[in-house]
């Protein structure tokens, strides 16, 4: 038994679960989470995409628009090239299909490693109310494409822009049912301020974040 078994053993043992009543605390655990009740929310708008733009810019990410996925590679090459970044970079599996040669990109479809600079991933959801992705790890969407590299580029569908945080949580277990190993929300670039308050971009994770927003999607 490891660290982990042991301590959940422990906590098993204290609450008295056994083989017997597991069904009945799962169905009590199950029942608690469908009579759960929102707490106050703040009145966004009907503009749910204007609102994410805003609260992206707040947030330092920067923010294109194009029609279609079939358009997302000539914007980050266009993103790329404007910054003098590298033409080459590494995309979630789910997108390899897009046309990046064509483009002129070098890409190459896993998870990023140290090395990479730029990543491109998609994300679960959007939420407007504070401009940020919220992203599930699976073996076609891995983590570490949006944390390793320097440059974190994002495909955002407008029809995944959901209100606030709650909603995005509701989003997850209508369409997943069982949550991923991994769920990351990301606003902007990372920072920090623990020196003197100062802020530094890029302290943990990508210096730079651009959301490529996709109308029909």
């Amino acid at each position: 038994m490891d660290a982990r078994e042991d301590i959940l053993f422990r906590v098993r043992v204290a609450l008295g679960r056994t083989d017997a009543n597991r069904p009945a605390a799962a169905a009590d655990v199950q029942a608690a989470f469908a009579a759960r009740s929102q707490g106050p929310r703040p009145q966004l708008g009907a503009d749910l995409l204007a609102r994410f733009r805003h609260e992206s810019g707040v947030q330092s990410s920067s923010v294109d628009e194009v029609a279609t996925l079939d358009e997302v590679p000539a914007a980050v090459a266009r993103y790329l090239a404007e910054r003098q970044l590298p033409q080459r970079a590494v995309v979630w599996p789910k997108y390899a299909a897009l046309p990046w040669a064509q483009a002129g990109l070098a890409v190459e479809a896993r998870a990023a490693q140290g090395d990479d600079a730029v990543g491109i991933t998609g994300c679960f959801c959007a939420i407007a109310e504070t401009g940020t992705l919220m992203t599930c790890s699976a073996p076609d969407t891995p983590a570490a494409t949006s944390l390793l590299p320097e440059t974190h580029i994002a495909i955002v569908p407008l029809s995944r822009i959901v209100a606030g945080m709650e909603d995005g949580w509701a989003l997850a277990r209508a369409e997943l049912g069982e949550l991923p190993r991994a769920v990351n929300f990301i606003s902007g670039p990372s920072r920090t301020g623990d020196i003197e308050q100062t802020i530094v971009i890029g302290a943990h994770g990508p210096y730079r974040v651009h959301l490529i927003l996709v109308r029909d999607c």
